[in-house]
Order: structure tokens, then C-alpha cells, then sequence
């Protein structure tokens, strides 16, 4: 019988000869293999040994572990890290929601008005985010252009994003020509929305341009989901206001 090993803490041409040595000594083991490399051992046995029995027969310097089992833990570890990296490239745009709900949450607490907390939000989101966009005004649209179905069909639309973003959020805020401002919201977003959804579906990695270039951010479910409650928060309030 031939079973390969990933065995790790191996660290030079000492390390190996003592797993070889090691694992010779094991009744069962006819002959061994160490590649110092691929941190592997092929065992030669005569007959299926405890994964147990192996590790007894090691200095507490080395761990050996079924090759397959090896590959599922540093795959399952993998993916944690890479969902740890994702929270923490997503915080900015996570703080920058918070800081938005408690602003339109104060300015309308007392006395309280559940429809002027939904304008003020709306408001202060489009603001902030075309603020950002702003900031790099020639690099937002070549990003907006990859997952934005408007941004690709017409060119300069990537250009004028970030200006009608600023007057939608000044309708909001001052309450002028609300069902136009909200109307525009379920449009543009709407279409944004589709882009992105295709994006995630299609599993593409790119860059997601909701604040602009200058913050780097991955395009993932968060920026679905922030489109989503603006897309919401707009047909609510039309359908609050002919109602």
C-alpha cells in the first residue's frame, strides 16, 4: 500500500532525514519517501496506518496529516482569509452608511418623521457618494463603464454620473420636485442595479466605483444591497406621495 502525506515544520535536508528516519521505524512501513519541497512523505506499508500512529512516531517539530484532508483545511482557510480581507476592504463603505443613517436619523428625531428620514438618507447618500466620484473625475467613469449598462452604451454618461448623483441629492434635501428626483433614483439605479447584478453572477472581479477610484472597493453583494434599499426607499416614497 502507498499513502502520501503532507507533513509540515520540515525546514531543511536535517528536517527530512528525520522524518524518513522516523517513519522507518513504524512496524508497518516498508519504505519511505520525503519530498522537502512539497513538505510530503510517501509511505510504502504493508498495511493502512493510523494517521495516530504516524504522528507518534514524529518529533513534536513536525505534523503529519492526510494529503486530502491537508488540501480541504488550507482551501476552508483560504476562503476565511479571503472573506475577512473582503469586510475589511468593505469598512469605509459601511462606515460611510452609518454616518449617513444617524445623520438623516438626527435631523429628523424630534419631532420624529419616518418619510423625512428615507429624503434626508436618500439626500446625504447621493451627496457623499458623488463627492467621491468627484475626487477623480477622469478615472470614475473608465470604472463605472465595466459593470454600468448606460455608462457602456453612451459615452460621457460616466462623465455627468457624478453631477446628476450631486443634483439628486440637493432635490432630497431641499424637497424640490421630489417624484422627478425620485423617478430619476428608481431609473438610474434601476439600470445600475442590473450591471451589477450581472457582474456578480458572472463571479468577474472588478472594482466597484460607488466611491469613485479614490477608496478601493471589491464589487460584491454590499453594493447590490445599498442599491437596492435606495431603490426601496424611492418607490415607497412615490407611492407615499400620489397616494
Amino acid at each position: 500500500m502507498i499513502h502520501t502525506y503532507t507533513v509540515t515544520g520540515m525546514t531543511c535536508n536535517g528536517c527530512k532525514a528525520s522524518v524518513e528516519k522516523a517513519l522507518q521505524s513504524i512496524k508497518q512501513v516498508t519504505d519511505v519517501s520525503v519530498n522537502l519541497e512539497q513538505a510530503e512523505a510517501t509511505i510504502h506499508c504493508s498495511q493502512l496506518i493510523p494517521i495516530d500512529q504516524l504522528q507518534g512516531a514524529l518529533s513534536d517539530k513536525f505534523k503529519i496529516q492526510d494529503r486530502q484532508k491537508a488540501k480541504h483545511r488550507s482551501a476552508a482557510s483560504g476562503a476565511i482569509n479571503n472573506q475577512k480581507s473582503e469586510w475589511k476592504q468593505l469598512f469605509p463603505l459601511f462606515l460611510i452608511f452609518g454616518y449617513i443613517s444617524a445623520a438623516a436619523i438626527i435631523l429628523n428625531y424630534k419631532p420624529w418623521d419616518g418619510s423625512g428620514v428615507m429624503l434626508d438618507f436618500m439626500g446625504l447618500f447621493y451627496i457623499v457618494f458623488s463627492f467621491f466620484k468627484l475626487l477623480d473625475l477622469k478615472g470614475f467613469p473608465e470604472s463605472f463603464k465595466m459593470y454600468d449598462p448606460l455608462a457602456k452604451a453612451i459615452p460621457g454618461y460616466g462623465f455627468v454620473y457624478p453631477f446628476i448623483e450631486l443634483a439628486l441629492g440637493l432635490l432630497f434635501l431641499t424637497r424640490v420636485q421630489l417624484p422627478l428626483a425620485l423617478i430619476a433614483t428608481i431609473v438610474i439605479l434601476g439600470v445600475t442595479t442590473i450591471g451589477v447584478s450581472k457582474t456578480l453572477l458572472s463571479k468577474k472581479t472588478i472594482q466597484c466605483a460607488c466611491l469613485g477610484t479614490a477608496l478601493k472597493l471589491p464589487m460584491t453583494k454590499a453594493t447590490f444591497i445599498e442599491n437596492t434599499i435606495m431603490l426601496i426607499m424611492a418607490v415607497w416614497m412615490l407611492i407615499k406621495i400620489y397616494n
